[in-house]
């Protein structure tokens, strides 16, 4: 329940820094990093804002009070994670299916803050030593640090991790890994990683943010199989009951070794956390109703409009509250698969995406509560907005003739309808614009060039996007598209999107607040021929390859922004996507027997990680 700065975000989307919004002045103090020597903690441009002695986060209660359970659902998923079922506890290679709160039982050599988007202080490791060249770390390691069966964890366990994660980790693992050119031993205390001139800015935070297993215990087992038995950890939890595909409760480690150090005080509060599994939207929200979950992101329009009714709401007993989100929302969209012959045609993906009508949607299926996302970095500075400045096309010129003319215009914005559902200028256009991609209409059949009709299957694990999607699928068929949805479980839904076995899928990949070349894990073009990436839409184009090199190369937030925004530009130049929608507010619901202190991180609500149980507010509502 600590913050980290990678893992399940790295593997979401990419992203090697905690969300957050606007950084234009971003928290920063006199504690740079040092070139020789050791300091307590490592940051994106070197530049720490809380010195070695810092009691606690400033976020935090301090006092907070340790018991009690906290019950949740799975919203997001990373890695080979579903939200539907799980049959692996190993969530950090391909294999299986991997399940929730797996983070809780590992440390990383240190760990992140809500206040302060790419910096790390130190966790496992005391201190770490950097070269002038910033190529080499010396992580020094905490001689109290051990496993949850007392044995010492040692930079041998370090070394092990960071080699294992690279050859045979997760491909989201992998591929960011590239870079590191060796992890060994120094005795048991030092920890040396060294990492390629071609590095990243940022991998040095990823290698930080690692979980890190117990040598000895993977010796005798197969790293790359799924597994039901509780692997080793070091963390403030460990696995306690489950059944597979039904939940999971993780139970806090009493005499957990790091539960003093200053990235741990006020966290960690609940003595048992447990993840339910329902693969239907309306089931789990009555197993909220219901008090079997206890705490509620909701991500369901029609429920948060209409569903809040219940007599638990009106007694008081849950409390719903709208928090203005300050996070970088994640690029929801249907994605093509531009493996398939018949999305090779840009011109043919974006009139697809002119049959979506997004403010008919909006009104009468989502409430009027959503935004129209236009970006893939909404919400924070890196969104491309009007034309390019100079700094973005010194980065831009290089490939002109090589992109679409129109990324050196106004930054594309999907079109606005009558709000009809059935707009007759748009699907008008967009049909102008299959024939000039040489479609071909055949009475009620529109024939790709190559004379094979035009099918689109949505691939999708949910039904819950039916409403959504099926007045979208009978535009598409005014024009003589056959769009149908295959709703699939989700164990074959994720073993579809590792094979990149569809057409077009729905997806929502993470922002980030400090953008990195992780990045090159969703768009990537060595991501987009690697089975299980993230790169679902098999992008490949050097110039995006070249400006996410140019975002981990920037020696400044402001060259970051820069590189972000041509990124942006490009990507949304290539339509390959069309854009869903986004919340300006975060949806919280929850039983009213939970506290919470009365900061909240800069860069997050800090829900529920933050919170603690509260036992006199549970009595009052017949759950104590």
């Amino acid at each position: 329940m600590a913050m980290r700065i990678t893992r399940r975000r790295l593997l979401e989307a990419g992203g090697a820094a905690m969300a957050g919004a606007s950084l234009s002045a971003l928290p920063r103090g006199a504690w740079a990093q040092a070139e020789t020597g050791e300091i307590h903690g490592l940051s994106t441009f070197g530049e720490l804002a809380l010195p070695p002695d810092f009691p606690h986060f400033a976020y935090v209660n301090p006092k907070a009070p340790k018991g009690g359970t906290i019950t949740l659902q799975i919203k997001s998923a990373g890695g080979n994670q579903n939200f539907d079922t799980f049959n692996t506890l190993n969530t950090f290679v391909l294999q299986g299916d991997g399940a929730a709160g797996m983070d809780a039982c590992f440390d990383s050599l240190m760990a992140g803050s809500g206040d302060e988007p790419g910096a790390l202080y130190g966790l496992l490791a005391k201190s770490v030593a950097v070269s002038a060249d910033k190529l080499t770390y010396r992580f020094r390691l905490r001689p109290e640090a051990k496993f949850h069966d007392g044995t010492r964890i040692t930079a041998a366990d370090v070394a092990f991790s960071m080699n294992i994660l690279k050859s045979k980790g997760h491909p989201s693992f992998r591929l960011v890994l590239n870079e590191l050119v060796s992890a060994t031993a120094e005795g048991e205390d030092i920890a040396v990683v060294t990492l390629s001139p071609k590095r990243g800015r940022d991998l040095h935070l990823v290698v930080a943010g690692l979980p890190i297993f117990s040598e000895k215990y993977w010796s005798t087992r197969n790293f790359e199989a799924s597994t039901l038995e509780p692997p080793l950890g070091s963390g403030a939890y460990k696995v306690g009951r489950f059944e597979q595909g039904r939940f999971i409760e993780f139970e806090r480690v009493p005499d957990y070794w790091a539960k003093d150090l200053p990235v741990n005080i006020g966290v960690n509060n609940f003595d048992r956390v447990r993840w339910e599994y329902f693969r239907d939207r309306q089931v789990a929200f009555e197993a909220f109703k219901s008090g079997v979950i206890t705490f509620q992101e909701e991500y369901t329009s029609r429920i948060w409009a209409t569903g809040y009714d219940f007599p638990a709401i009106k007694e008081g007993k849950v409390r719903k509250e709208s928090l203005p989100s300050t996070a970088p929302t994640r690029s929801q969209g249907w994605y093509f698969n531009l493996r398939r012959d018949a999305f090779k045609d840009p011109r043919i993906r974006e009139a697809l995406g002119l049959c979506f009508d997004f403010e008919w949607t909006n009104k009468n299926i989502i409430f009027g509560a959503y935004t129209r996302m236009t970006s893939f970095f909404e919400n924070s500075d890196s969104k491309a907005v009007g034309t390019p400045s100079p700094e973005e096309l010194a980065l831009l010129e290089p490939f002109r003739g090589k992109v679409p003319d129109t990324v050196f215009g106004e930054a594309y914005l999907p079109p606005v309808s009558d709000g009809s559902g059935s707009d007759r200028t748009l699907l008008r256009k967009a049909d102008e614009m299959f024939r000039a991609a040489g479609c071909k209409r055949d009475g009620n059949v529109l024939k790709l060039p190559d004379g094979r009709p035009f099918e689109i299957e949505f691939l999708d694990f949910s039904a819950a996007l039916q409403p959504h999607t099926q007045p979208f699928q009978a535009n598409l068929k005014r024009l003589g598209i056959n769009a149908t949805s295959r709703i699939v479980d989700a164990a074959q839904y994720q073993r579809r999107l590792q094979e990149f076995d569809f057409d077009m899928v729905s997806m929502a990949l993470g922002g980030s607040a400090i953008p990195s070349d992780t990045l090159r894990i969703v768009y990537g073009s060595e991501a987009a021929k690697t089975r299980g990436s993230r790169n679902a839409a098999g992008i490949a184009d050097p110039a995006i390859d070249a400006m996410i090199d140019h975002i981990g190369r920037a020696k400044s937030y402001a060259e970051v922004v820069v590189a972000a925004k041509c990124l942006d530009r490009l990507l949304r130049a290539g339509q390959y996507w069309i854009p869903m929608w986004w919340n300006p507010n975060e949806w919280l619901a929850f039983w009213d027997m939970f506290d919470r202190p009365e900061t909240k991180p800069k860069y997050s609500s800090g829900a529920p990680s933050i919170w603690w149980y509260d036992a006199e507010k549970a009595k009052r509502i017949g759950k104590g």
